[in-house]
């Protein structure tokens, strides 16, 4: 069940995969100012942006696969409809990365599309029409578009396909290419524009008749499209540059193969992702429901979903206990100076929402946990003999989500986090990593998920640290994954704005992939709380963390 709370661990670096979140303390000179922290969370989040292929584990272990061996999308579809017949298809799909004409097809699809809807509504501005994963969307400067129209559009994209238009690349000047944005009026191609830093503009016409300021690539000609491999599958609002304060945009999404049976195989997966559809399955279950007079992204459980919640909390709460975790239950709400130590009003704000003001001191709710556990360790002085501390909290977080961006239990704005955090000293790490992933392993295995992809995600551009700090936290990480025996690819720039982490997305029975479980290692959080022990060793903050039920 999606964002029901399973498991997750903010701790050491090493092997296997956890649903929990845990952190560890790395710690300092007796009474002296914390000198290095390390946070390794690991986390479960949803998505579904890689298609890559994993490799088949047995039923009793899980295997971690090498994501960049494989560039072809498996999905497996049921297909026991009223017969209940136990038979499943799999259906090979290529993605983007596979195949180099598949990713020019979605892409010269974008800039049909776009020509045919500026036929058909002369008045619509243009912006960006980019491939994506499944197909390609553009964004217009236009009246709300409806499915009637999308027909209209279509039929327009066939006749210019069959007219078998050459596609042609043109190099020219900056001045060049803002002279003929101007002579056409397009305004936000005048900003795209200012956006691209390199020189020459390239720029690709379909025909005599259209063009877009572009890179490619793109197809010889509108013919070497099948237009009935291509099929407009919706429209939505989308902010110019994702900003709520600038204009409503219309995106138009479509979905182009290269032939008819890819199209008729990803129909086929999403007929049967629609079916499994949680949103549908939580109403026709009486499981939870989003109320309106409430507000987008908080969710109700209903009895029968609060009993499935239940019993994994127990289930969570059991197996930390016989782990040697310490559950802990800590205030939704806190004073914003909290969040000003921690670095989340300088690194997260957009995420958080507005400060309350309580009797002239401002208060926050909390976007996430981590800080709180660690004003519970510095309660009282710890000795070194006492590492590592293990404590665990089903923690309720808010964060501020745009209303367009919000998805059932998939984008909240509040939500339940199986959250933990450990504190070890520096020799410990490797040993509270493993713990942690193994802890991960056992958990997603519970649930049935025995097939995933692990990366390694590497400092962002807005981040808090030194750079030993970060290498010294990475190189944690991938010591534990070189221990573990796993194959990994790095995520460069993936990072929590606080520390490296490693990535796990499992795949579920369509063969979709989902961020889950996350392991981060944190040397800042300990200094910029000042964390100490008594003893003569380096003080670590070890932090794994996952992120589970609304």
């Amino acid at each position: 069940m999606p964002n029901v709370i399973l498991h997750s661990v903010r701790m050491a670096v090493s092997s296997s995969n956890s649903l929990l979140s845990t952190s560890l303390l790395k710690p300092s000179f007796s009474h002296f100012p914390l000198k290095r922290l390390v946070s390794i969370p690991t986390c479960l989040y949803n998505s579904n942006n890689n298609n890559k292929k994993l490799s088949t584990a047995t039923p009793a272990c899980a295997i971690a696969t090498d994501s960049s061996q494989s560039h072809t999308q498996t999905a497996t579809f049921s297909l026991n409809d009223e017969t209940q017949i136990e038979k499943t298809e799999k259906l090979l799909l290529p993605t983007n990365q596979s195949s180099q004409n598949l990713l020019r097809i979605r892409h010269t699809c974008a800039h049909v599309m776009a020509m045919a809807v500026q036929k058909l509504f002369p008045d619509a501005k243009v912006t960006i029409g980019p491939w994506i994963d499944s197909g390609f969307y553009y964004d217009f400067d236009i009246e709300p578009l409806t499915d009637k129209d999308l027909k209209r559009i279509k039929k327009e994209m066939d006749r210019i396909i069959a007219r078998n238009l050459p596609l042609i690349r043109e190099e020219v000047s900056r001045d060049e290419a803002q002279r003929r944005i101007m002579a056409i009026n397009e305004p936000y191609k005048i900003e795209i524009l200012e956006s691209i830093k390199e020189d020459p503009i390239t720029i690709y016409h379909i025909g005599n008749e259209w063009w877009d300021l572009c890179a490619g690539p793109h197809v010889e000609s509108t013919g070497n499209i099948n237009r009935k491999a291509v099929e407009l599958e919706s429209v939505a609002g989308a902010y110019w540059r994702g900003d709520e304060k600038k204009p409503m945009l219309q995106r138009i999404y479509g979905t182009a193969w290269e032939n008819e049976e890819q199209l008729k195989a990803y129909l086929h997966f999403k007929e049967e992702a629609r079916r499994r559809d949680h949103r549908r399955l939580g109403q026709d279950l009486d499981l939870f429901s989003i109320q309106d007079e409430a507000g987008g992204g908080l969710v109700f459980w209903h009895p029968k979903g609060a009993i499935v919640r239940h019993i994994i909390e127990d289930s969570w709460k059991k197996i930390h206990i016989e782990r040697g975790y310490n559950l802990l239950y800590t205030p939704h709400v806190a004073k914003a100076d909290l969040w000003k130590i921690s670095g989340h009003l300088d690194f997260y704000r957009e995420n958080m929402y507005d400060q309350m003001n309580i009797e002239d001191e401002l208060y926050q709710l909390r976007p996430m946990n981590c800080p709180y556990h660690i004003l519970v360790y510095k309660r009282k002085l710890n000795s070194y003999r006492d590492f590592p501390i293990r404590v665990a909290e089903l923690g309720t977080v808010y964060r501020y989500e745009l209303s367009g961006s919000l998805h059932g239990l998939f984008r909240v704005r509040g939500f339940t986090q199986d959250d933990a955090h450990i504190f070890c000293l520096e020799d410990q790490i490797k040993d509270e990593i493993s713990g942690v992933l193994d802890l991960t392993e056992e958990i997603l295995l519970q649930f049935g998920f025995s097939k995933y992809e692990v990366n390694l995600s590497t400092r962002p551009e807005k981040a808090v640290g030194g750079d030993d700090i970060w290498e010294k936290a990475t190189s944690a990480l991938k010591d534990a994954l070189d221990d573990k025996g796993w194959s990994y690819q790095l995520d460069e720039g993936g990072g929590a704005f606080y520390g490296p982490k490693i990535d796990l997305k499992i795949e579920d029975a369509l063969g979709r992939k989902w961020q889950c479980s996350t392991i981060q290692v944190d040397f800042n959080l300990p200094q910029r709380f000042d964390i100490t022990y008594v003893d003569s060793n380096i003080y670590i903050y070890i932090y794994a963390h996952t992120s589970d039920s609304s």
